[in-house]
């Protein structure tokens, strides 16, 4: 038995000790090896749980019961605003601690309303090391059980044991919520968030694998992986998404040379949070200069 396939079964055998379980589930493949793990330890006695709100993608709900359906195991949505809290759209430092606390807590109360004491989540254990990430605390306070951390699974091995289970996101890239587009200081609204998600929808459509759109306030910065810069420079690209995201709303459509970079909008991202980048190339008129 090989250290990954130790862990997942020590994960699997503490699972087991509880009377049954509520997996926050993403759909990414941190909370799809939970839940996994959970219905492999549990079975009907495992429940996995996606909070539908306006952060949500609707690609990304599709995938939650994708994968659900996957793993077999029972899948319910519930719905909520974060648009409610004023502390969220106010888009602070804390933002992620604010939405982390509503998300939990529709995920609680969930569980109460299910008989079920034990509330999981996929935090792992890269992420205590990842920068600026207030959502733990709120994981911490609400007493939500971490079992990839409380053993030491790393990404690279929850991706690893996802593939033992023959889970299809097992390469997903990491998917943030919507929210995390929007550079800290510049409020949250509806329209800001659908206006990423439709302008992501389409780099989707492109064929790019790790993107982001960021949202500076009627600026939209494109992120995509380093090894996908070149195509995001092609001709026919340039002009649809330019014609695209002005349709959208935005003002000026441009792309990071720097590449996708994790939370380059967060109070201590590489980006200056209310500001763009330097080393960006506008997506504008004149692409034959």
């Amino acid at each position: 038995m090989t250290s990954v396939e130790a862990k997942r079964e020590a994960a699997r055998e503490a699972l087991t000790a509880y009377d049954g379980v509520l997996v926050a589930f993403s759909g990414g493949v941190d909370s799809s090896v939970v839940a996994a793990l959970a219905d492999d330890a549990l079975g009907g006695d495992a429940i996995a749980c996606t909070a539908r709100s306006e952060t949500l993608p609707e690609a990304e709900l599709e995938d939650a019961k994708r994968v659900a359906d996957e793993i077999g195991i029972r899948h319910e949505i519930v719905s909520f605003s974060e648009l409610e809290s004023d502390a969220f759209v106010e888009n602070d430092d804390d933002r992620c601690y604010h939405c982390r606390t509503m998300r939990l807590g529709e995920m609680l109360e969930t569980a109460r309303e299910f008989g079920v004491e034990t509330v999981c989540d996929g935090t792992n254990a890269d992420d205590p090391g990842a920068g600026h990430r207030p959502g733990l605390q709120a994981v911490e306070e609400l007493e939500v059980h971490s079992p990839l951390l409380a053993h030491d699974i790393t990404k690279d091995e929850v991706r690893e044991i996802a593939g033992q289970y023959d889970l299809s996101v097992a390469d997903k890239p990491s998917m943030a919520c919507l929210s995390s587009r929007i550079p800290t200081g510049i409020e949250v609204t509806e329209d800001r968030l659908t206006r990423v998600e439709r302008a992501e929808a389409l780099l989707r459509q492109w064929g790019f694998d790790q993107f982001r759109v960021r949202d500076h306030d009627g600026l939209a910065r494109i992120e995509v992986a380093p090894d996908e810069l070149e195509r995001a420079l092609e001709r026919e690209f340039v002009e649809t998404v330019r014609a695209e995201l002005s349709g959208l709303g935005f003002d000026h459509v441009t792309l990071d040379l720097h590449g996708y970079r994790t939370g380059s909008v967060s109070p201590d991202g590489s980006t200056v949070s209310n500001s763009v980048a330097d080393d960006t190339t506008a997506i504008e008129p004149n692409i034959d200069d």
